[in-house]
């Protein structure tokens, strides 16, 4: 998980972010004001969290920008912890709001391997 929270750090500071951990899974929150459902987009593929989200700014009529600090863009790439099922991921936008859900991995299971006696493979 801290190469997710170093990640996380590396962000532009207009970018805001948390993560939170459970025994369960991850949740991570970004913030991405004025973005939707339809300009947001979250891929898990290859051990990584792609976060795309885009938002409009319309200028009132008769105004022009003389500073302008707030991103229309955000394009990022987070690694996935490693006990993180990103095939369990869940993602919702709720006013500027996005939370993605990730579940845990089941934890390993003791499996018992049958055993076959190779001698008796050859007998017919």
């Amino acid at each position: 998980m801290s190469a997710l929270r170093d990640a996380l750090r590396d962000l532009p500071d207009a970018v805001f972010a948390d993560l939170l951990e459970s025994d369960d899974g991850y949740v991570l929150v970004v913030d991405l004001p004025g973005a939707t459902a339809e300009t947001t987009e979250v891929l898990v593929e290859d051990g990584r969290i792609d976060i795309e989200g885009r938002r409009e700014k319309a200028v009132p009529d008769g105004f022009e920008y003389v500073r302008e600090d707030r991103p229309l863009f955000l394009d990022a790439e987070l690694p996935l912890p490693n006990d993180a099922d990103g095939a369990g991921a869940d993602a919702e936008i709720d006013r500027g709001v996005l939370e993605i859900s990730l579940p845990k991995r089941e934890r390993d299971v003791s499996t018992s391997i049958p055993v076959d006696d190779a001698d008796d493979e050859g007998d017919a």
